[in-house]
């Protein structure tokens, strides 16, 4: 049997979400599950880093699985890449695939992940990104967004900022960074994150608070209330998914 780690990047728009549902085929992993098992003619279970909810996007999913087949020959992933996105819809691309250890588990093993919100501040919207951004044309106070998001640094409880009322382990994380950037020239705004982990809705919420402080309907100075508070109605609004992007996953 061979272990395999995989980094797969698609556009959520269509679908319902990473993970696999009773009532639907239609999701990420049921799709990339499918494909494999037609192409490899065997049963093919994958397990992601983490469930992206509907309309969300990637450009670094990790996924592993285990298969009976040797799929890199002489370590050249190419010919299995080549065959296997030309079988997977256009808005879904593995991007590399390698072999690791039977005991390696793309959710448990994560240690840092990488996420960004991207807002579309043109005036009317800019129609090329309507599926991958948030559109936000009044004028944001980016200089409150950044002491906002520096007051949210460190190791905190995020209970505040999860919108699982019955989750049971523990609320605490750790962010490790949060760039805000401007790109003037094509009127996007950007939020990137990095943690040790996310609660669920945790970036959404995170960048649905920013955005009020950016408005001017928020404070910065509210941060640590909110989190000292544990309670979502401290917070912000949720930010649609459509803006959100899982960049990275990282390993020791």
């Amino acid at each position: 049997m061979y272990s395999y780690k995989c980094v797969v990047s698609y556009e959520g728009t269509r679908y319902n979400g990473w993970q696999k549902q009773g009532n639907t085929a239609n999701t990420l992993q049921h799709k990339i599950e499918e494909i494999l098992s037609k192409h490899l003619d065997e049963s093919i279970e994958i397990v992601g880093s983490g469930r992206t909810d509907a309309g969300v996007h990637a450009l670094g999913q990790v996924f592993h699985f285990h298969c009976k087949q040797m799929l890199i020959p002489n370590n050249d992933p190419s010919s299995f890449l080549t065959a296997i996105n030309n079988h997977l819809p256009q808005d879904i691309r593995i991007v590399s695939i390698e072999y690791c250890h039977p005991r390696f588990h793309a959710r448990l093993n994560a240690v840092k992940k990488t996420y960004r919100y991207q807002i579309d501040i043109s005036t009317y919207g800019n129609l090329f990104l309507r599926n991958v951004s948030h559109h936000v044309p009044t004028p944001l106070d980016i200089g409150a967004m950044k002491k906002g998001a520096d007051l949210l640094l460190g190791t905190h409880d995020f209970k505040s900022f999860c919108s699982n009322k019955r989750m049971k382990k523990s609320s605490v994380r750790t962010i490790y960074d949060i760039v805000i950037e401007e790109n003037a020239s094509e009127n996007l705004l950007t939020l990137t994150f990095t943690g040790n982990g996310f609660l669920y809705n945790m970036v959404r919420i995170l960048s649905g608070t920013l955005i009020e402080i950016g408005l001017g309907l928020r404070n910065p100075e509210e941060i640590p209330a909110m989190l000292e508070g544990g309670n979502r109605g401290l917070t912000g609004h949720t930010a649609p998914a459509k803006g959100l992007f899982l960049m990275n996953v990282e390993y020791d």
